[in-house]
Parts: structure tokens; C-alpha cells; sequence
């Protein structure tokens, strides 16, 4: 006896399995939306529990945006104080180097750094 095929109304309708997942990140991903996929059916059937429902009703609601806005704006604040740090050791190296320079300028005697040749 052959197969039975599946009709459009079966379980599996919404899965598209892929290729496996090559780290930890990407199985979590491929259960994430097989999980979400799972609760928008119980949603759709009328099926869903309240701990559900109620997960989806927050996830939509104008408070959870404006969290995950100030998370955004956070990072990216992180990002700027990171490229600030970076900067400062940069300018922090630039004022000893003028600072040298300086006393070369007004006859002290200074040793030579690695790599630098004064002729």
C-alpha cells in the first residue's frame, strides 16, 4: 500500500526542514521557529493555552517595541563609548610622540625609540 499523502491540513504543513544546522546558534534558531510555527497553528485552531496567547499579545504590545528600542539605542551607545576608548589611546600616543618632539625642539638630549632614526 502506498503513502499517504499528506493533505494541506497536516501537522507538518509549516515545516520546511533544511540543511542540519553546522553550530549551536543555528539549531536554536531552526527550534525557535519550529516552536513558533507550532503555536501559530494552536492559534489559528483555537487550540493555543493562555500562557501562549498571552506570550504573543506582550510581544505585540507598545511596551515590548520601546524595550527592544532602548536595547538598540544601548548598543549602539556601547558601540560609540568603544570606538571613543580606542580613539583616546590613539590621541594619548600621539600627544607623547609631540611631547618628544618638543623636547628634541628645545635641546634635550632624548634616546632614540625603536624604529625611529633621527639624522
Amino acid at each position: 500500500m502506498p503513502a499517504r499523502r499528506k493533505e494541506p491540513g497536516d501537522s507538518e504543513q509549516n515545516y520546511a526542514p533544511g540543511p542540519p544546522a553546522s553550530t549551536p546558534e543555528e539549531r536554536e534558531q531552526q527550534l525557535t521557529a519550529l516552536a513558533y510555527n507550532l503555536v501559530e497553528k494552536r492559534l489559528l485552531d483555537g487550540t493555543a493555552t493562555s500562557q501562549e496567547t498571552t506570550y504573543f499579545l506582550k510581544l505585540g504590545g507598545v511596551r515590548t517595541r520601546l524595550e527592544e528600542e532602548k536595547m538598540r539605542k544601548e548598543n549602539l551607545l556601547l558601540d560609540a563609548r568603544t570606538e571613543q576608548l580606542g580613539k583616546g589611546d590613539r590621541m594619548e600616543e600621539l600627544l607623547d610622540r609631540a611631547v618628544k618632539a618638543f623636547k628634541g625642539y628645545s635641546g634635550e638630549e632624548m634616546p632614540p625609540e625603536e624604529g625611529e632614526v633621527y639624522g
